[in-house]
């Protein structure tokens, strides 16, 4: 994202993961209490969106009946929502009220919208002619998007199986497309405009000079892309899982394992922040048998694109979950996500809880840890996306069944702007 782009909890498949996935077992044995108690933010729910096939509404059928994935996507910029719906092909760009401003859209797998000016039915209708408009482009999976500054839109898209390429273990499978306010401008691939498919986009991000950061994820560890303002390469690096740097000292017995969890862009530097998470595990001495996990550190390290170097990192607090058992407690640690950075210099962490999400900041540069719960209700949510802003503000798409709600929460006003 500028911050970052569209985010969730539920694909991961890593220890970390398992660790996640374990507790709620757990908990459901004993009683459990969380160590001190935080605030939560405010939710303002802005506008909600039906289901079904015409321009205002979504299709959410994979996730709504549990039969397969869901590809929708949602970013904001200056107020602006862009929900990219996969499912039906096509993009819907909202004011905050949740008017439709433009639809982006296949006109091959779409009705034709109500107010298309095209439409005899509503030729005299100016006043949603002039205000509304539909962009044509034949989609094929939509997906991740991003906002820069001059309103343009970058959407991770698929291609089709014939247009996909392969080499050096890699499947070659998507590009990023780029419109204007009112047309499709052209897609950018690893050699920038009109060049190579990319590997898996795990994220797409745009910085402060309107550069944009493509981030894939590769068999060795993920490959990182940057272009400028006019789409032209500027660097491409590899950051395998093996270079994630040492941290801590050495201790005899105790093995320790490191996973690259995640890194973003800085948008206001040509940096990456990534963040490692280290596993400990030790043998008794008499059994010789493995203790288990230790409680995992994590650290937030800056990748200068410039030098390819890994800078000093910073230790990042866990998400703390005390279970209690009779008279008996205990105290887990499990790691957070790392989600986002500002232009302001803060990054974003956050963990997923059955009264919705956990969200820490702090700044890389140093300063007070800030920690705040954002509430919803996990078991009526079928399907999230999530977004971070430039700015600090957290926006979310929240799919329940009978219909899927566009809120956020206005975290900026925590942090420097």
């Amino acid at each position: 994202m500028a911050g970052m782009n569209s985010f969730s909890f539920w694909k991961k498949n890593s220890l970390a993961a398992f660790l996640l996935a374990a507790l709620p077992f757990v908990l459901g044995l004993v009683s459990c209490e969380r160590s001190g108690s935080v605030a939560s933010v405010k939710r303002e729910e802005l506008f909600s969106l039906g289901y079904g096939s015409f321009e205002e509404e979504l299709n959410m059928a994979g996730g709504l009946n549990a039969t397969g994935a869901v590809n929708t996507s949602l970013a904001m910029r200056d107020g602006f929502f862009y929900i990219s719906n996969g499912e039906s092909q096509k993009i819907l760009g909202l004011n905050s009220y949740g008017d439709l401003l433009t639809l982006y859209h296949n006109p091959e797998t779409n009705p034709t919208p109500l107010f298309d000016s095209s439409d005899s039915r509503h030729a005299n209708n100016s006043k949603n002619v002039s205000t509304r408009k539909t962009v044509d482009y034949p989609f094929n999976a939509p997906s991740l998007l991003a906002l820069d500054s001059r309103q343009y839109m970058y959407v991770a898209e698929t291609l089709p199986k014939e247009r996909r390429e392969s080499g050096d273990n890699k499947i070659l499978s998507q590009v990023v497309l780029r419109f204007d306010s009112s047309s499709f401008v052209d897609y950018i691939g690893q050699q920038g405009v009109g060049g190579t498919p990319f590997p898996y986009i795990r994220n797409i991000y745009v910085t402060d000079e309107d550069g944009l950061v493509v981030v894939c994820v590769v068999h060795d560890g993920f490959e990182v892309f940057t272009f400028n303002a006019a789409g032209q390469p500027l660097k491409d690096v590899l950051i395998k899982y093996s270079d994630a740097p040492e941290w801590g000292e050495a201790k005899p017995g105790v093995t320790r394992y490191a996973e690259v969890e995640n890194l973003v862009s800085d948008p206001s530097a040509a940096r990456l922040f990534v963040k490692v998470d280290y596993f400990e595990t030790s043998l008794d001495s008499a059994s010789k048998v493995q203790n288990g996990i230790n409680d995992p550190v994590s650290v937030v390290f800056p990748y200068d694109l410039a030098t390819e170097k890994f800078g000093e990192g910073i230790e990042i607090p866990p998400y703390e979950e005390t279970v209690s058992d009779g008279f008996a407690k205990e105290t887990y640690a499990l790691p957070y996500d790392l989600i986002g950075a500002t232009k302001s210099g803060w990054l974003f962490f956050m963990i997923a809880l059955d009264s919705g999400c956990m969200v820490q900041m702090l700044p890389f540069d140093g300063g007070r840890v800030i920690k705040r719960q954002l509430n919803f209700d996990s078991k009526n949510i079928v399907y999230s996306s999530f977004h971070l802003s430039p700015a600090g503000i957290i926006s979310a798409l929240l799919a329940q069944r009978d219909c899927a709600k566009v809120v956020w929460w206005r975290t900026d006003a925590l942090v420097d702007q």
